[in-house]
C-alpha cells in the first residue's frame, strides 16, 4: 500500500493561506506494466502522444503519459472525499471519477459520491476532455474542494464527475487531474481551481510554485501563494509568458558543447508538470539523442549504455536569454530494460514541452499576477 505524504498548511492573516501540498513520487504506469509483463502490448494499443493536449480544436486534450509519477491529495465535498490527483500546469480542468462511471479506469480508482456530500450541486452541463487515445466524459458539478487537512477550502468549485474514462487511465496511480493552466483552456468554460483561490482571497500572492524531487518518494511539493526559498539556490530568472493559455515562453536554442542542436532561430516552449519528459519536434529530438549517444527504437524511446552516463554531455536550454543546463545524470533514467534519455518525440509540431525532467532541476514559479514563469536552480 503506497504511503501518501502528509499535507502541510500555513495560515496567513485571517483569510489567506499559503498552502504547501506534499507530492508523492510514486510508481509509474510504465513500471507497473513492465512488472506485469504487458508493457509492450499496452504501448502498441495506447501509443504515447505527448502533443495531443496542446493541439486540439474545441475542448482541451490530455495525454496518456506512462512515466508520470508525481501525485498529491485533495478532497471534494462535505464531509471530504479524498482523491489522488496530478497537478497539471498543461491543462485547466479539475475532474475525478464518479460512482456513475462504469469504465475500468474508474473501478480501480477512488470515486466521488454526490449523495454523500451536503454541499454538492449539479451544474447541468456535460464535459468532455479528449485524450490522444480516448476521452473522459462526464457531468460538471459544484462542491467544496479542499487541500486535504489544510484549512484552505475553495467553495463552489466547478469540477468534472467522470462517467467514462479512457482505458489507459486504469494503469495510472492518480484518480484524476487538477489543471493549473489558464481559464480560456478549460473544457466547457469551467473556472480552474487556482482562479477561484485567487478570487476568493485564499492565497497571499497570485502565484504557485513547484519543487520536484528526483531522489525519493517524498519531498516534492506544490505551494499555493508562496515562493519557498529552501527549495532553490541562486537567483530566480523571471521569464515573461509569450502566450497566456499554457505556461508558454520563448526558447532561444538548445545547445550541446556550444553547438546549437535544436530550436535553431528560436521556438516556443511550455513548462508542464503534467508531462514527464522533455518533448520536442522529431528532427530536433533525434538530433539531441544522437549527440548524447542514444539509440532510438520504433516507439521513440532513446536508450543509452548505463556505463556511459558519466561521460555524456550536458544539454543547455536557453530561455529568454537565460541558460538552463541539465546534466546527463538528470536527463537519463534507469528501469528494468536499461537506461533511457528523457527526450521525447513530439512529432512534427514546432513546440517544446519542458516537463518533469526539466522541472526536477529547476524550481518553477507560476506567476498569474504578472504572467511570468520564474526558474531557479533546485536545491
Amino acid at each position: 500500500m503506497m504511503k501518501w505524504a502528509v499535507l502541510l498548511c500555513a495560515l496567513v492573516a485571517l483569510s489567506e493561506c499559503n498552502t504547501k501540498i506534499s507530492l508523492i513520487k510514486g510508481k509509474t504506469a510504465r513500471e507497473t506494466l513492465m512488472e506485469k509483463g504487458i508493457w509492450e502490448e499496452t504501448r502498441l494499443k495506447f501509443p504515447y502522444n505527448p502533443m495531443a493536449k496542446f493541439y486540439q480544436t474545441g475542448d482541451e486534450a490530455m495525454t496518456n503519459d506512462a512515466d508520470l509519477s508525481y501525485y498529491g491529495v485533495i478532497s471534494i465535498g462535505t464531509p471530504p472525499q479524498s482523491f489522488n490527483v496530478i497537478f497539471d500546469t498543461g491543462s485547466s480542468n479539475l475532474w475525478v471519477p464518479s460512482v456513475y462511471c462504469s469504465s475500468q479506469a474508474c473501478q480501480n480508482h477512488a470515486e466521488f459520491n454526490p449523495s454523500q456530500s451536503s454541499t454538492f450541486t449539479w451544474a447541468n452541463k456535460p464535459v468532455s476532455i479528449q485524450y490522444g487515445t480516448g476521452s473522459m466524459t462526464g457531468q460538471l458539478a459544484y462542491d467544496t474542494v479542499s487541500v486535504w487537512k489544510c484549512s484552505i477550502s475553495v467553495t463552489q468549485q466547478i469540477f468534472g464527475a467522470s462517467q467514462t474514462e479512457a482505458p489507459f487511465m486504469a494503469n495510472m496511480v492518480a484518480d484524476g487531474i487538477l489543471g493549473l493552466a489558464f481559464p480560456n483552456l478549460a473544457a466547457s468554460g469551467a473556472t480552474p481551481v487556482f482562479d477561484n483561490m485567487m478570487s476568493q482571497g485564499l492565497v497571499s500572492q497570485n502565484l504557485f510554485s513547484v519543487y520536484l524531487s528526483g531522489n525519493s518518494a517524498e519531498g516534492s511539493v506544490v505551494s499555493f501563494g508562496n515562493i519557498e526559498s529552501n527549495y532553490y539556490t541562486g537567483q530566480i530568472a523571471w521569464i515573461p509568458l509569450s502566450s497566456e493559455t499554457y505556461w508558454q515562453i520563448n526558447m532561444d536554442s538548445v545547445t550541446i558543447n556550444g553547438n546549437t542542436v535544436a530550436c535553431s532561430g528560436g521556438c516556443q516552449a511550455i513548462i508542464d508538470t503534467g508531462t514527464s519528459l522533455i518533448v520536442g519536434p522529431t528532427t530536433d529530438i533525434n538530433n539531441i539523442n544522437s549527440w548524447v549517444g542514444a539509440t532510438t527504437d520504433q516507439y521513440g524511446d532513446a536508450s543509452v549504455n548505463c556505463n556511459n552516463i558519466p561521460n555524456m554531455p550536458d544539454v543547455t536550454f536557453t530561455l529568454n536569454g537565460n541558460a538552463f543546463t541539465i546534466s546527463a545524470s538528470a536527463y537519463t533514467s534507469q528501469n528494468s530494460n536499461g537506461c533511457m534519455t528523457g527526450f521525447g518525440n513530439g512529432g512534427t509540431q514546432q513546440l517544446w514541452i519542458l516537463g518533469d525532467v526539466f522541472i526536477r532541476q529547476y524550481y518553477a514559479i507560476f506567476d498569474r499576477q504578472n504572467n511570468y514563469v520564474g526558474l531557479a536552480q533546485a536545491a
